[in-house]
């Protein structure tokens, strides 16, 4: 891929998809249809599937696929679609990444192996990292998320990594230290922030973008915070991003998954619940969920 194109291909919102569950924890496809179908005119880039926000790990390999499969299906023309992995054998990460490239995907997000979390040394990390790109059919972006498996990659091998060919950035979800990859961004490697937290500040210190949950809920309100990054305009930008952290913190930082599905039944989009052993909101904290997304003028 081009340089232009991949800076085309990654500059913008996408969102971290859920995968909707019904009152049977089963996937409820026609709830992601709908989501989708509504996403495909928001304005956004594109799609993270299959992530933490996805619930991965609770998902089967059947499942996985098919809501790829969904989430390519309908999405809008020019929107991108990512496709996570998180595997613990390096063999089933690239099959997998050889059937969302047969699914549609255009891009895929690798984690880390963590169970073994002791041996994930630097030269671990490389050498998995390198020869999962060397046999991926699909670019590969890097993803940084201590917080869901607890090996946090470190700008040395983040840097090692940003020459090669089939690597084409990074999404980090880090609660700080963002900065420390943005000194990698080039034509051919670019660093995307992974929360809305700090959406504003990552794009002020050069990223293109970024994949944040507050985009499933809320898409318009991602967006118009990329775009005061986007211009550089610190004297919208900043209070924004104050105004974007308060409502992100309500909805995400408190509750998780199950936050970000309550937010998105609250905003029309169908998010159904969290597959067991997460449990959804209760009545109690919908409601105050409820009242900070009023008083925040979203509802």
């Amino acid at each position: 891929m081009d340089p232009e194109t991949l800076r085309q291909r990654l500059a913008g919102v996408f969102a971290p998809i859920s995968t909707p569950f019904g009152p049977d924890e089963e996937v409820d496809y026609d709830a992601l249809r709908f989501n989708v179908e509504k996403y495909a005119t928001s304005g956004i880039l594109g799609y993270l599937a299959l992530g933490s926000n996805g619930e991965n790990k609770s998902l089967n390999e059947e499942e996985k696929l098919r809501v790829l499969a969904t989430i390519v299906e309908r999405k809008g023309a020019g929107q991108g679609v990512v496709a996570g992995a998180t595997y613990e054998a390096q063999r089933d990460t690239e099959r997998f990444f050889r059937q969302a490239r047969e699914a549609g995907a255009d891009f895929g997000l690798l984690l880390s192996p963590s169970y073994f979390r002791k041996q994930m040394t630097q030269e671990v990390l490389y050498r998995y990292f390198s020869t999962c790109a060397d046999r991926s059919p699909i670019p590969l972006l890097l993803y940084n998320a201590p917080g869901f498996c607890g090996v946090t990659l470190s700008p040395e091998l983040v840097g090692r990594l940003a020459g090669h060919p089939n690597i084409a950035g990074m999404k980090d979800s880090a609660a700080s230290g963002i900065e420390n990859f943005l000194v990698f961004e080039s034509e051919r490697f670019h660093v995307l922030a992974g929360s809305a937290n700090f959406l504003f500040a990552a794009m002020m210190g050069g990223s293109l973008g970024g994949t944040v949950s507050l985009a499933n809920s809320f898409p318009a309100l991602a967006l118009k915070l990329f775009e005061c990054g986007q211009a550089r305009d610190e004297s919208r930008g900043r209070p924004l991003q104050e105004r974007v952290s308060r409502i992100n913190s309500a909805i995400a930082g408190g509750y998780g998954v199950a936050g970000v599905k309550a937010a998105m039944n609250l905003a029309g989009y169908r998010g159904g619940i969290p597959r067991r052993p997460l449990l959804p909101l209760t009545p109690v904290q919908v409601e105050a969920l409820r009242k900070v997304i009023v008083e925040e003028e979203l509802l």
